[in-house]
């Protein structure tokens, strides 16, 4: 691997310094154990770039992530920069570094270790085996869309307003992204819209089956409503294989999708950008589970999800397939030891810390990988 591949490391707020300290050990592994090293440079962002410069992502920081061969991210936001204007938020950060990134694919795989099977509330013999990959649109539909804001009416009365909106280019790449994974994992898409009610649900569905007949005949496309696809995700989500959706339906059934894991602690995510001609994309990786300032500071907070994240960039950004397998090889040991964070904690199980999870990890490492 050469040495000037690249990540920028954004750790942010809340226990997201927490988890990507774990990270970074575990590159230092790597490097050490498996000749695989990188320049790693490390930013603000959020709350965190709000309190020294005065906003959530700086000019600088940005081309930083502009430039990297991948970000790997922390966590942003917390109650203590609630009373921001809304477009200092330290949120606004994460949606610039997307929205100037391109990163327009969203992948959030929801894997339920066989260890975890029981943590989850729904029934062992629904959620075991579980392997579902959410595709969300990120950069395009009503989160984005023109008109948006609030107005007030000559009658006094107030009205809010956002556009759902969305052309064939942003559908057409979004769906590719979805049948190549699928090509490379059950042969199976399903597109979630809805196609009964709006206009951009109609174009939605129209352009995904035009672009699976014409280049993916050979992966199995369905198309479902996104309300009955949030039904069927906990009646029988072993159904799907990947899930292909718009931004604010993708926001909804990946948050749901998380919940049949047990735990939003254990869900990592990649969002890419468009591939250049020699094949790369801007990437950022980052762990679904949000800045939890309940619990900064604490060694309370799971550092898997952070973990799998660096895994999928592994795989997805530097075509180290059999590194990302070693790290998750990790992750599913360690869990059938017993060992559990606070938020996946079960009768029988050792309760750890944060570091102490990322001990087990090195220790698994070095047991099967060095």
């Amino acid at each position: 691997m050469a040495s000037n591949k690249n990540i920028l490391f954004l750790p942010g707020d809340g226990i997201g310094p927490e988890v990507m300290a774990e990270v970074r050990r575990i590159l230092d592994w790597l490097e050490s154990k498996r000749a695989v090293g990188f320049d790693i440079n490390e930013g603000l962002v959020g709350g965190a770039s709000y309190d020294a410069h005065g906003t959530p992502l700086t000019d600088d920081t940005l081309d930083a992530a502009m430039n990297a061969d991948a970000v790997m991210f922390g966590a942003v936001g917390g109650p203590k920069w609630d009373d921001l204007d809304f477009s200092l938020k330290p949120e606004r950060g994460l949606l610039k570094l997307r929205k100037e990134m391109d990163l327009f694919a969203n992948l959030r795989p929801a894997i339920v270790f066989e260890a975890l099977a029981e943590a989850s509330t729904l029934k062992k013999e629904i959620v075991a085996g579980l392997d579902i990959m959410i595709v969300r649109e990120l950069t395009g539909g009503i989160y984005f869309g023109e008109p948006r804001g609030i107005e007030r009416l000559a009658d006094g009365t107030r009205r809010g307003v956002n556009t759902q909106v969305y052309t064939t280019p942003e559908i057409e790449r979004v769906a590719r992204v979805g049948f190549e994974l699928a090509a490379k994992r059950n042969k199976r898409v399903c597109s979630a819209e809805k196609a009964n009610v709006m206009e951009s649900g109609i174009l939605w569905r129209e352009d995904v089956q035009r672009i699976h007949d014409e280049e993916y005949p050979e992966i199995e496309l369905t198309h479902m409503y996104a309300d009955n696809a949030a039904m069927q995700l906990v009646r029988d989500p072993k159904q799907f294989d990947v899930i292909v959706t718009d931004n604010l339906f993708g926001d909804i059934l990946s948050d749901e999708a998380a919940m049949l894991t047990g735990s939003l602690g254990m869900l990592p995510s990649a969002s890419l950008g468009a591939a250049d001609e020699m094949g790369q994309r801007r990437a950022l990786y980052e762990p679904v589970h949000g800045s939890a300032p309940d619990i900064t500071g604490q060694g309370l907070a799971n550092p898997l999800a952070c973990v799998l994240s660096l895994a999928m960039m592994l795989r997805y950004s530097f075509d180290l397939a059999g590194e990302a397998d070693l790290i998750e090889s990790a992750v599913s040991n360690v869990l059938s030891g017993g060992l559990r964070t606070a938020d996946i904690m079960q009768p029988g199980k050792a309760k750890v810390s944060t570091s102490v999870m990322g001990d087990a990890l090195i220790r698994e490492l070095d047991k099967i990988g060095a």
